[in-house]
């Protein structure tokens, strides 16, 4: 006698179990009395199918129907014709009502059985492995430095469940770059969270991470991934955050997006998605579009969304303005036609574009005419140096045509413009302002650093009066002013040099060749501490006085690793197009003229300095097309998942005992980059707070002294 057991949900297993007595066989027999009965797989992603033999003579002659149970219960029931089990009807079955009783209670019996012997198989960790290598070869190179010899859940970014399941991918900030290959990603099917945010990915986000349906939470935000949102992405039922902000994504929003009802969270702000928005009908928590290319009503589901989630687009309607009715063209009987919106617009930019290339043009040709001049002056100037003359200047005076060397303090007379001129020079870089140069004065062995500004229009008046008010600030952190040249053409700054270079240097190299240097703790938050000072110090002139472009490269150092801070309120003089734009990772975001920087903005900007200091990373700047990462919102995303300790540059993760010290500045340079301006501290308080934590860690230093702690 046959008949035909389906069994749900059991994987990869095929077995015989013959029915007599309850034994138990690993993939062998189990003994429960009724037969014998072969289990075979016959739908690899869901079930097990099995053949029940019984002796002849059991049972007289009917029609039987096949049971069919799950893991759960056991009932009678029409085997499911999908998985190719028609009704069975034989005449050779015995008849099995008088003891369905005690066939349920067997079948019972046996699928817990079952349940003992069937465990999930071992998780394919090779196949998990060679995806992650091939992950790696493409985007992380060096970045990830992975043992490939170990297991992967002993990787970096590579988290495991109890099961050795790759169960989450974390890989935020770490300098991945190029295209994800396809393929890859989508074969890791047990990952729940994918977090690559802030590192320069390109390209499209591959469509087969559709295949990855236990995920939960993606962030690919802060990337440079392009073309459209895949709506494969529909297929991800599981996911609660979605986070693609921050890239250069195109085509419009999918509405497809509304099979994901689980969603809370939706990021797709700072893109260049176009379109109207769909009625989206999950509920969403968090929802932001701003700055992006959006057209059209917002939806009456999104009403409720805070302004800022709509913030530079086209978009009207509630919580923005309300939306216009009124209509483009002609109206009914208007007698002629009318321009359109559409080409009245298109006329202006015309005009507009070309009125700008005939000023391009005229700028063209001004500068060609200076360069000229330049030129010829440069010959006259080399000529006069050869006959020993001082090209017409003259030196370490006033003149009335501004044509001198003006020097503060104490260096009067040891320097003038002709030991400039005849000094060597030597690039020392190239910043925001202008060039910088090493020179070496023969007189006394003098060495200064000369900064020659450039793409200067503020007239001289303005430029003396300016450097006349720079050259009175005094303070032992900030780089001094020692003396200016100024004439129609050319402007020259000269500073102290210091020879140790400046902050940005040591934590991240000067050149591709130029390795990074090692900086411990106390450097570090001593560093932070004389940059404070200074900021304080410049603050403590005026409420409208600020330094107005603090990043690392402006901190220089002393041979002893005293920080001085340099190019304090260059900003204010300096053409638009010498500055960088708001891309600029020190920038505060309220900050639209960088010639106008408030002291709240500076505070921001010292804030980023601080967790560049923290986490040995850079800013982005990406006008510059340098490596970085947007740090203030990197390093709250970290915090916000508690992995802070990810957050610390390795090199600090060596002192264990300052550990909480650490952790305190960097909630204050969390303070300093709060987005509002009125939440963040003044630099007063920034400073104290500082000088608090210092001595925090001198006590525990003096502690362990007495304790014979290294």
């Amino acid at each position: 006698m046959r008949a035909r057991l389906v069994l749900r949900g059991f994987l990869g297993w095929a077995g015989w179990i013959t029915c007599d007595r309850i034994l138990l066989f690993w993939n062998k027999t189990v003994q429960l009395g009724l037969g014998h009965v072969r289990v075979v797989p016959i739908y690899p992603s869901a079930s097990l199918a099995a053949d029940f033999s019984f002796p002849p003579g059991r049972g007289r002659e009917s029609t039987a129907t096949p049971l069919y149970f799950t893991a759960q219960n056991a009932h009678r029931s029409r085997a499911p014709e999908s998985l190719g089990f028609p009704q069975i009807k034989s005449q050779s079955f015995f008849d099995c009502s008088a003891m369905m009783p005690l066939l349920l209670r067997h079948f019972c019996l046996a699928s817990f059985l079952l349940l003992l012997i069937l465990q999930p198989s071992t998780p394919d960790l090779e196949s998990d492995k060679s995806a992650l290598s091939a992950f790696r070869a493409a985007v992380g190179g060096r970045s990830l430095l992975w043992n490939l010899s170990a297991p992967p859940c002993s990787w970096t970014g590579v988290i495991c469940d109890n099961n050795q399941q790759i169960i989450e991918l974390h890989f935020p900030g770490m300098g991945l770059s190029g295209t994800l290959p396809a393929g890859v990603l989508g074969n890791l099917t047990t990952v729940q969270t994918l977090s690559l945010r802030y590192n320069a990915l390109s390209g499209p986000i591959p469509p087969d991470i559709a295949n990855l349906t236990n995920l939960r939470n993606i962030y690919l935000q802060g990337n440079f991934f392009s073309g459209e949102i895949p709506p494969s992405l529909s297929s991800l039922q599981n996911l609660v955050r979605l986070n693609l902000a921050d890239n250069k994504l195109t085509g419009s929003i999918p509405s497809s997006l509304n099979a994901l009802s689980r969603l809370k969270t939706l990021y797709l702000e700072q893109n260049q998605i176009n379109g109207t928005i769909p009625v989206l009908t999950m509920k969403l928590d968090q929802f932001n579009v701003s700055f992006n290319r959006l057209t059209g009503s917002i939806p009456s589901s999104l009403s409720g969304m805070p302004k800022s989630a709509f913030e530079g687009t086209s978009l009207c309607g509630p919580p923005l303005s309300s939306c216009n009715d009124a209509t483009t063209g002609g109206g009914s009987g208007g007698g002629g036609s009318k321009l359109s919106g559409g080409a009245i617009a298109g006329i202006v930019i015309g005009s507009v574009f070309g009125l700008l290339i005939i000023l391009l043009i005229l700028i063209f040709l001004c500068r060609k005419r200076k360069a000229k001049k330049e030129a010829k002056d440069v010959e006259v100037a080399a000529a006069a140096k050869q006959a020993g003359g001082t090209a017409g200047y003259s030196l370490g005076k006033s003149q009335s045509d501004g044509n001198s060397l003006v020097i503060f303090g104490n260096h009067k007379g040891m320097f003038d413009l002709e030991d400039l001129l005849k000094a060597s020079a030597e690039v020392l870089g190239k910043g925001t302002f202008g060039t910088t140069y090493k020179a070496t004065v023969d007189m006394g062995g003098l060495t200064v650093a000369v900064k020659r500004l450039k793409d200067l229009a503020v007239p001289e008046k303005e430029f003396t009066e300016k450097m006349k008010e720079i050259g009175e600030v005094e303070h032992e952190n900030l780089v001094p002013l020692r003396a200016y040249y100024c004439n129609r053409d050319e402007k020259l700054l000269v500073y102290d040099h210091m020879p140790t270079g400046s902050l940005s240097a040591l934590l991240h190299g000067n050149t591709a060749t130029s390795a990074r240097t090692p900086l411990n703790w106390d450097t570090r938050s001593s560093i932070a501490l004389g940059a404070a000072r200074a900021i304080t110090h410049l603050h403590s002139r005026g409420p409208v006085s600020s330094h107005g472009n603090i990043k690392s490269s402006n901190v220089l150092l002393t041979k002893s690793y005293e920080a001085r801070v340099s190019d304090f309120s260059l900003a204010q003089i300096a053409t638009p197009t010498t500055i960088p734009s708001r891309i600029n990772g020190y920038r505060a975001p309220e900050v639209t003229d960088a010639q106008r920087v408030s002291q709240k903005a500076d505070v921001y900007s010292f804030g980023v300095l601080l967790l560049e200091l923290l986490t040995g990373k850079a800013p982005a700047n990406s006008q510059l097309n340098e490596e970085g990462v947007d740090l203030p919102r990197w390093v709250q995303s970290v915090v916000r998942e508690e992995w802070t300790a990810e957050v610390f540059d390795l090199e600090l993760l060596r002192y264990q005992d300052v550990e909480e010290d650490m952790v305190q500045l960097l909630q204050l340079a969390l303070e300093c980059t709060a987005q509002h301006p009125d939440k963040r501290p003044s630099m007063a308080v920034v400073t104290a707070r500082i000088e608090e934590i210092r001595s925090q860690s001198a006590t525990l230093h003096h502690h362990n002294a007495d304790d014979g702690s290294i």
